[in-house]
């Protein structure tokens, strides 16, 4: 299959085309680097460097590939952000998205994989979280993912394009070749991966009085790989509709923070500060659905496991890519 892959440079992106290669995909990558990095590009990819704000080079690029799906990764993802310049977040993730569905829908494409996220759910009314929840994002960012969802759907109803969407939960770890490396980076384990090797002095813990059982907010922890095997598992005609990516099990940031000092031997000191508003105390994924529809089955749940091959590429590369 002739896989067209937007923000294949980024950390998600890459190793989703990592996979997609393996399985004996050809993959075109378009990025425009402001996010991504070219050596994350795996070699037997081509690349195209682009803007989907560049509606002209977008449409050449799908109509040359010959595409006949679409990966859509490319967005802004900062909520701090999006709470500050939501323009940018409308502008980038839906005004920039629709270049790529009207694009899509003339090179006569059939599918079309999102990339959205479980910030469009806001907090959550029960845990685990089910597809069918209420959503109600409270920030920008989860607004245009949401928005995107809905357009998707319209798209299917009147072009055609079946569509399948990917609620992340907390993406993390790493492939051999592949991995995190944000030029602002927000996620926890690849911050304290840095105290872990001297680039940071401390970890700041954000709220201790949260009702979990230390005290500290409970997040769903997926597997980078098992990730991107989702998303191949989605290519397959006729799965569609929303699902949920997570592994259904929480770890607290004080356990994240445990199991990062056990894995690279290390003493990590933590500071403890106070909550930052809108952090609901635990986000966690019920996946049944991807588990049961797709036959995804993740073959690293475990934190130990995401850990260790976070902490194993970050070793190899402790400033991450060199562009």
């Amino acid at each position: 299959m002739n896989v067209f892959v937007t923000g294949g440079a980024g950390y998600i992106g890459s190793i989703c085309v990592e996979e997609l290669l393996n399985a004996g995909c050809h993959v075109t990558v378009y990025d425009n680097l402001t996010e991504g990095h070219r050596s994350a590009v795996d070699r037997r990819a081509a690349f195209v460097h682009g803007c989907l704000s560049d509606r002209p080079k977008l449409e050449q690029a799908i109509q040359g590939a010959e595409v006949e799906a679409v990966m859509h990764f490319a967005a802004n993802a900062l909520v701090g952000e999006s709470m500050t310049n939501p323009g940018k977040y409308f502008r980038n993730n839906v005004a920039s998205g629709l270049n790529l569905l009207d694009a899509a829908v003339a090179a006569r494409v059939k599918k079309f994989v999102f990339s959205s996220t479980c910030a469009t759910y806001g907090p959550p009314d029960r845990v685990p979280m089910t597809e069918d929840l209420p959503q109600k994002p409270i920030n920008p960012y989860g607004e245009s993912k949401l928005m995107f969802e809905r357009i998707l759907q319209w798209y299917e109803q009147i072009h055609g394009l079946e569509f399948i969407a990917f609620r992340y939960f907390n993406a993390a770890g790493a492939s051999e070749q592949f991995g995190e490396h944000h030029r602002i980076e927000t996620h926890l384990i690849p911050n304290v991966l840095r105290v872990a090797l001297g680039q940071m002095p401390e970890i700041q813990i954000f709220g201790t009085d949260y009702p979990t059982p230390d005290g500290t907010c409970i997040r769903d922890y997926i597997h980078i790989k098992d990730l991107a095997q989702a998303h191949i598992a989605g290519l397959q005609p006729g799965k569609r509709g929303f699902y949920n990516l997570g592994n259904g099990d929480g770890y607290s940031v004080r356990e994240v923070i445990q199991m990062c000092e056990e894995i690279t031997g290390r003493k990590i000191p933590a500071v403890e500060k106070p909550r930052r508003p809108g952090d609901p105390p635990r986000l966690v994924a019920a996946a049944d659905k991807a588990f049961k529809d797709l036959h995804w089955n993740p073959q690293y749940p475990k934190l130990r496991d995401i850990v260790a091959t976070a902490w194993a590429w970050h070793q190899k590369h402790p400033h991450g890519y060199p562009d």
